[in-house]
């Protein structure tokens, strides 16, 4: 269930990047922007991987029992972050114009589609989904 958004998150972020890869010609500010997001993406997955081990780490030492089927081993945690930091980094090694020739059978994304994928994936985010909680103190 957990690969089948990190599916999902990955085809909108090769998405994103295509349009990036696409516009870099007439504006090229969005190469800078392909860059960051490609470094933030990785960050975020380095961040959500220590984070989740460790509140692993924290509910093993308070209950003393491992309830294998409730809770991620950390063999699962490092397979689904080493699998999108290998995602990211095949971007990385690939030149911004090689990458839009590997695209197969994708739509092409026009300005308001990679407005709607940038919004998506900043919801995502860690702020965004506790900006309620800091709204309503």
């Amino acid at each position: 269930q957990a690969s089948g958004g990190d599916d999902e998150i990955q085809q909108l972020q090769k998405a994103l990047l295509d349009y990036l890869d696409e516009n870099t010609e007439t504006d090229a500010s969005l190469l800078f922007s392909r860059k960051f997001y490609i470094a933030q993406w990785f960050r975020d997955t380095t961040m959500e991987t220590e984070k989740a081990i460790k509140s692993q780490k924290d509910e093993d030492s308070s209950e003393g029992t491992h309830h294998a089927k409730d809770v991620e081993t950390t063999g699962q945690i490092m397979h689904r972050a080493e699998s999108r930091k290998k995602f990211l980094r095949s971007i990385i090694k690939t030149a911004p114009y090689q990458f839009s020739t590997l695209r197969i059978n994708s739509d092409t994304v026009d300005y308001e589609d990679a407005c709607l994928i940038v919004r998506y994936l900043a919801s995502m985010r860690p702020f965004a989904q506790s900006f309620d909680i800091y709204l309503t103190q």
